[in-house]
């Protein structure tokens, strides 16, 4: 039925298709029939081979921060620059960067049972027995620590896990607790136990979320087997990402550095990722009630809860060293605007080969700007500077891009027209998510992309999958059916556009591939060449299709004569976003009030489910009203200030001091979002609509002061942020509307 829905839907987006028009915003008729031209010439350079080459050669052996591979990385990428023509220097910033020095994970009782903590090598993936280069599985940041105490099965480690627990009676104060994989961000399970003082939290992937229940496992097929484990950093990034130790500045040699106790970004407790082969004796033996039907996993016996006879010792110790971590950044100067600048960039550093994360995007990229190399020997030249970046430190916590970003604020605030990332890549469809004033702009480069699979394009391809998922779902909409654009997904964290956008008011984007490339290799010694050959995108074409899809968008933006923003979209969308706050507190003002009634009235065991997993047995708060009424009329002047923009931009004839002046009030309008204070108790992410989630972490929340506080139950400070967001819209609109003189 799936095959019979998906087929449909592609039959309707070719039909569609052929009555798209193929303009292009910020070209006139004749530029734009040159700038395709342009792109067809750029698209015969991208070679497939190219792709592949790259990824085995930068995956061939471990490079993570600090390491020789890591510098042989940056080598290689340096050289490929500098022999394509461009302007290529490195940055290097010192950062903290822990390794592991001791990890120990043991029961002692009601039995015995030691951890192997390791991921073997195999006959069939080549480079996974590089052991004398490869990090061990471990979970950066994680304090030292020596501590033993009862287990506590604490299902994916989020904060309304803890509040299933308290309704079930168990505390983890003075335990050990064990969480799954997924959800959140890694991260978000550690912080969340320490919250509810826990010693020590261990962290696995359960086989029914990564492993045999979604197919075979590696290397018979592309999921996770029972030894593979997840590494990564477990730095609070909600709070600031980059160098632990130079919050909101740039790393450089003479930076003025916190004390590492004093880094409000690292953690208190022990933390360790383990494999499901690791967990499997640790939650067997654990006892306590049976674990809630959707906390229960895929392994072969029933998942209790916790705590009892299950006695746990978890001893960790780090080498914490200062550690070099290096950007590659290549320029191509403008030749009318050069200090207007178009950013590209993919990280390089993994936690060990990294194939499919990050250099399946990295050789992308590299392919990317050589086929744009080509094009000016052809005699063409970008209007605008186009600089590339590949960066080092982002596994350990975005910390190559803050740390560039940080050291070049005021000139980034002044010249960055854009940042455009990309990280893994894979095979299937397209992922896309970014600051909304450039939704229409995605839109025109989907459309212009072919997909090597199906040979639509991938917008097309896009939207024939969101038919079928929303028709599956039961909620195929007719408004939905006659779309022919795809929506931009808002941005949260967990690459490298997060300091650009969520702290200087940047404008971004972040294209990917994938859907059709699951497995279970992330962070582990199996992401390696052999894995992503075989199961993430055999004929690397995916890696071409990324190069032609950011490739189209940098160079549109380097030569576009009036920039593309079309900011009703961001009108439209922010709309949206209240709308649905003001829906969710009518909501949770029912439901509280509601399960109130329940508990006085009955006991409260025979509450609904709903109201048993939203409340405790002593009730809540009634939720109060809030006054939306100053947000709603900022949004109105912003909705009149966006279409009067628009409409003028559309009849606008500019050119010399004019074009330049308008160009520079669009690139830089995004900054008017900042709020001055940031958010509440993280200043460092100052952007008032997208921000990751403080208990999300990579997960976006828009309009996040406001939800933020409504979802904690701080009213008082939800109210105070409905002011906060309501000024930042009202200089926003007054901004647009001040771009053109008043006729």
């Amino acid at each position: 039925m799936r095959k019979q829905l998906l087929a449909g839907a592609l039959l309707l987006a070719s039909t569609l298709a052929q009555s798209q028009s193929h303009s292009l915003s910020g070209f006139n008729e004749a530029e734009a029939k040159q700038e395709q031209q342009l792109e067809a010439t750029f698209d015969g350079y991208l070679r497939a081979a190219n792709v592949d080459s790259g990824i085995r050669i930068l995956s061939s052996r471990p490079h993570h921060v600090g390491s020789p591979g890591d510098k042989a990385v940056v080598d290689y990428i340096y050289n490929q620059f500098k022999s394509w023509g461009y302007d290529v220097k490195t940055e290097t910033f010192t950062v903290l960067f822990p390794t592991p020095k001791q990890r120990l994970l043991e029961m002692t009782a009601p039995t015995t049972f030691k951890a192997t903590l390791a991921e073997p090598a195999l006959k069939e993936d080549r480079t996974s027995g590089q052991t004398s280069e490869q990090l061990p599985t471990y979970n950066c940041w994680s304090p030292d620590g020596d501590v033993t105490g009862e287990l506590v099965f604490v299902n994916y480690g989020i904060p309304d896990d803890y509040d299933r627990l308290e309704r079930m009676g168990i505390s983890v104060k003075g335990k050990i607790v064990i969480a799954k994989y997924g959800r959140s961000w890694r991260g978000i399970k550690p912080k969340v136990a320490q919250e509810h003082g826990a010693i020590g939290c261990l962290i696995y992937s359960d086989p029914k979320d990564d492993g045999y229940y979604d197919g075979d496992v590696y290397p018979k097929g592309a999921f996770k087997n029972e030894y593979g484990v997840q590494r990564g950093s477990i730095m609070d990034m909600p709070i600031y990402p980059g160098d632990p130790l130079t919050p909101g500045e740039g790393a450089t040699k003479d930076a003025k550095r916190l004390d590492r106790k004093d880094a409000t970004v690292l953690l208190k407790i022990p933390v360790l990722p383990i494999s499901y082969h690791d967990a499997e004796p640790l939650l067997r033996a654990l006892g306590g009630p049976v674990a809630p039907e959707d906390w229960r996993g895929a392994l072969p016996f029933t998942y209790h809860v916790g705590p009892g006879k299950t006695q746990v010792h978890l001893k960790l110790a780090f080498n914490w060293d200062m550690k070099p971590v290096t950007d590659v950044i290549a320029k191509m100067p403008g030749s009318v605007w050069p200090d207007e600048w178009v950013i590209r960039g993919n990280h390089h550093d993994a936690w060990v080969n990294g194939a499919g994360d990050p250099i399946s995007g990295q050789s992308a990229m590299l392919e990317e700007a050589r086929g744009i190399a080509e094009l000016r020997k052809t005699g063409w030249k970008p209007k605008r500077t186009i600089v590339y970046c590949a960066w080092d430190g982002e596994e350990p916590g975005l910390i190559g891009s803050t740390e560039w970003v940080e050291t070049h604020a005021a000139e980034l605030q002044q010249k960055a027209v854009v940042y455009i990332n990309s990280d893994g890549n894979g095979r299937g469809y397209l992922g896309a998510e970014g600051s909304h004033g450039l939704e229409p702009f995605v839109n025109e480069v989907a459309r212009d992309v072919i997909d090597p699979e199906t040979g639509i394009s991938v917008i097309d391809r896009r939207h024939a999958r969101d038919l079928v998922n929303a028709a599956e779902a039961g909620r195929l909409k007719k408004d939905l059916f006659q779309k022919k654009t795809i929506s931009l997904g808002a941005m949260g964290s967990g690459s490298d556009y997060s300091p650009f956008i969520q702290h200087l008011g940047i404008p971004c984007l972040d294209f990917g591939y994938g859907g059709e490339s699951a497995g279970g290799e992330y962070h582990s010694i199996y992401d390696s060449y052999d894995d992503y050959r075989r199961f993430k995108d055999p004929s690397f074409q995916y890696g071409v299709t990324l190069a032609k899809t950011a490739g189209r968008s940098t160079l549109r933006m380097a030569d576009a004569g009036l920039l593309p923003f079309d900011f009703r979209s961001l009108s439209t969308t922010i709309n949206g976003y209240a709308a649905d706050l003001i829906n969710q507190l009518d909501q949770l003002r029912e439901t509280t009030a509601l399960t109130n009634q329940l508990i006085k009235e009955h006991d409260y065991r025979f509450a609904t489910d709903t109201a048993r997993h939203l409340l405790l047995p002593e009730g809540k708060d009634e939720v109060p009203y809030l006054d939306f009424s100053p947000l709603q009329n900022a949004l109105n002047q912003l909705d009149h200030a966006t279409k009067h923009l628009g409409d003028t931009l559309a009849k606008a004839k500019l050119d010399g001091t004019d074009l330049q002046r308008v160009n520079e009030a669009l690139y830089r309008a995004e900054q008017q979002l900042l709020s001055d204070n940031g958010l509440p108790r993280r200043p460092w992410y100052r952007h008032a609509i997208y921000a990751p989630g403080f208990y999300t972490g990579y997960g976006v929340k828009t309009l996040p002061g406001i939800r933020e506080a409504i979802e904690q139950r701080n009213f008082t400070e939800a109210q105070q942020q409905i002011a906060v967001d309501a000024a930042v819209l009202k200089k926003f609109a007054a901004y647009l509307s001040a771009i053109f003189f008043k006729e």
